[in-house]
């Protein structure tokens, strides 16, 4: 997959991203940076709402001891916004991560109606995980 912005690592240890976000999923997060202001993803691995990465204002979804920040996307501030970079925090459960902790995982966006409080889901489109085997890309 070409065009992907990688994600800066957060997890104790790792020099390599294991978190990328594809040009369909960033042009996304620009729309609702622009009516939410900054963000935050959180994965839980949870059945329905929790099988997709779920976008919040950042803050609205409280972390803690039972969660791991995988990464932080750095993007360039918005035209007309403030002059600052954007960092945007990626979580997942921590008992999440230890099922997927090989994976490499791609941030997309595709057609669709976003679940639960996801700040995309009235948007039409969705965010999607896909994954692949870390050493496998």
């Amino acid at each position: 997959m070409t065009d992907l912005t990688h994600a800066r690592p957060d997890v104790e240890g790792e020099t390599e991203s294991r978190l990328a976000f594809t040009r369909t999923a960033i042009e996304l997060v620009d729309r609702l940076w622009a009516m939410h202001g900054p963000l935050m993803f959180h994965q839980s691995g949870g059945c329905c709402d929790g099988s997709s990465p779920m976008c919040y204002q950042e803050g609205e979804f409280k972390t803690g001891g039972q969660d791991v920040r995988l990464g932080t996307l750095e993007l360039p501030p918005l035209p007309g916004g403030s002059p600052a970079p954007r960092e945007i925090g990626f979580w997942m459960s921590r008992e999440q991560f230890g099922v997927w902790a090989h994976t490499h995982l791609t941030i997309d966006a595709v057609p669709g109606r976003g679940s639960g409080f996801s700040l995309e889901a009235p948007e039409g489109q969705r965010f999607l995980i896909r994954s692949t085997l870390l050493g496998a890309r």
